[in-house]
């Protein structure tokens, strides 16, 4: 459930903060007073697009701050998936912060990425706006409205068509790949044994390659380094005055003298011997070293031709000696199946099959799965739309099965037909509903939804676009039935809609120090009456027109008793 939105700098918003109760909120307003900008900033908030220029004129920032209470398991257990802390209470608070150069995503204090926050916006809350109603001119969509209404079990069958088609999809493309014919067959074993040859015949060693450099880079600069390491034995030998060798061995003599007339010094003496030593021990291994630089021009031939050998052999199958042995092993293994080219082929074939019957079986149980749903929607979906005033419904959710063409999806096209006049043939709701039939389709298929989505806050954003009158009030007591086991927040111009609501929230437009300002708060009841009044009226609100407000009120107020 959505407690509470909070907006700052945000467009024409100021700062402005809403709480919201249970059941059906209404929010209402003229034309222009920024309704859009409060349905765009809890979009904001929820991981929309940030556009650095709804930031308000002359402020550093724009922030949006959403309140929820955790009301389910699934919700719970997704935060603690994302490792996100809880608070104490179990509310979960999403901020978004927008900047000039960049925006930033928190929930419950913690930074989270903006794809993070989409994921937990949608199990806090589903936002039903005007181009989802236009996505039921699209007959895509009604295969993921049926799915969507199927559950768990038909997504775990959707899930194994979809590996199945893959798998199916690469033995095709591996036996595709692998159909040649005789002399292509020859030439492609020809240049796999020089390749395999090649490779057999360098005596690849792990490791090998690695010594080699070294050791071609060491002989490479002996030079230098002999120069280096003659500099280094100079000055830490015995043969120079001013050697360390040499001093360190004067020192030990001059304080061995000095012991004579103070034993305290033997101690020094002993350390300093010990230094003495290490000296001579490093000075024999760097002469050690010296020696090992000396090498023949043959020597220095053979490792840079094994070096070579093996720039060559990567530069052609692999940067590393184990991509090398791995590209041989492939090809041994294609030889293999050349070698017995009719056995291959047999038993791709054979897989080819075993593989298509299993994903067309799948595909037959996904669509018997869909069919079987689809009737309980169609009787559903039929029902809602009586309720929401369509007088004469004919509806069909139908499923025209074609395993001449699988995908990953199976090999159902669904599509919802329907007739709304009698006497009128069935056509997709794509070529037949006018604005006002797709808003309360839109609507009935979201009640329908709804019972089964465990998201307890719904927003509809002027879902009543089209309608009017007797079928304005049906969708308002839909509204209501819905707002029974849900919170609804609803953005509406309609007086029908408004008198059901359990809140009533107006949004206005002012002037504030010569700029303007859009601000949203609660209505009460007296208010309330006006605002109902304000959208019965033409331009006056008259005594009359406050009467039939006050009407209106009562008969939602009594229907709603019914209703629950």
């Amino acid at each position: 459930m959505l407690i509470s939105l909070h907006v700052k700098n945000l467009a024409l918003i100021d700062e402005t903060e809403v709480f919201f109760g249970k059941g059906l909120n209404v929010l209402t307003g003229e034309t222009g007073a920024g309704k859009s900008i409060i349905m765009g900033s809890v979009n904001l908030a929820l991981g929309g697009k940030a556009d650095k220029s709804l930031i308000r004129s002359g402020a550093d920032y724009a922030l949006v701050e959403l309140v929820f209470s955790a009301d389910t398991k699934e919700q719970i257990q997704k935060m603690e998936e994302m490792d996100i802390p809880m608070e104490e209470d179990g509310m979960v608070i999403v901020m978004r912060k927008l900047m000039p150069e960049r925006s930033l995503c928190k929930i419950n204090g913690m930074t989270v990425s903006q794809k993070q926050l989409k994921e937990v916006a949608s199990l806090m809350i589903n936002i039903h706006g005007q181009h989802e109603t236009r996505e039921l001119l699209n007959i895509k969509k009604y295969s993921q409205i049926l799915d969507e209404y199927s559950g768990g079990v038909l997504e775990s069958i959707k899930r194994k068509v979809k590996s199945t088609f893959a798998e199916y999809k690469k033995i095709c493309k591996e036996l595709e790949e692998s159909t040649t014919d005789e002399k292509e067959r020859a030439r492609e074993v020809s240049l796999l044994s020089f390749e395999v040859e090649e490779i057999e015949n360098a005596n690849l060693k792990p490791g090998e390659d690695e010594s080699l450099e070294e050791q071609y880079r060491k002989m490479i600069h002996a030079k230098r380094i002999a120069e280096n390491i003659a500099n280094a034995y100079e000055c830490t030998g015995y043969s120079g005055r001013n050697s360390a060798g040499d001093s360190i061995g004067r020192a030990v003599k001059e304080l061995r003298q000095a012991t004579g007339y103070d034993e305290s010094l033997e101690e020094l003496v002993s350390q300093l011997e010990e230094i003495d030593n290490l000296l001579n021990d490093f000075n024999r291994s760097i002469v050690n070293y010296q020696n090992s630089l000396e090498f023949a021009p043959a020597e220095f031939e053979q490792v840079e031709k094994r070096l070579n050998q093996y720039h060559h052999l990567k530069d052609k199958y692999g940067n590393t000696v184990e991509e090398i042995f791995n590209y041989k092993e492939e090809k041994e293994e294609r030889l293999s199946r050349l070698a017995d080219y009719e056995n291959y082929i047999a038993k791709l074939e054979k897989e080819k099959e075993v593989s298509y019957n299993n994903l067309l079986a799948l595909c037959n149980e996904l669509s018997c799965c869909r069919k079987e749903n689809a009737i309980l929607l169609q009787k559903q979906l039929k029902n809602a739309l009586q309720d929401l005033n369509f007088l004469s419904v004919e509806l069909d959710v139908s499923i025209v099965s074609n395993p001449e063409n699988i995908t990953s999806d199976g090999y159902d096209d669904v599509d919802f037909l329907i007739s709304l006049n009698p006497g009128e043939p069935m056509k997709s709701i794509s070529k037949v509903a006018s604005g006002g039939e797709l808003s309360r389709i839109m609507l009935a298929l979201k009640s329908i939804m709804a019972d089964k989505e465990e998201i307890s806050t719904l927003i509809f954003d002027e879902i009543d676009a089209g309608i009017s009158g007797k079928t304005a009030w049906k969708v308002s007591e839909k509204m209501a039935v819905l707002g029974k086991e849900h919170q609804l927040i609803c953005i509406t111009h309609l007086p029908q809609i408004a008198a059901m609501a359990d809140t009533h929230f107006m949004i206005e437009k002012s002037a504030k120090e010569g700029r303007s300002i859009t601000q949203i708060f609660a209505l009460k009841e007296e208010k309330v009456i006006h605002e109902i009044a304000r959208l019965l009226s033409a331009s006056e609100v008259t005594d009359a027109v406050i009467k039939n407000a006050l009407e209106l009120k009562e008969l939602a107020a009594k229907t709603k008793q019914k209703l629950y």
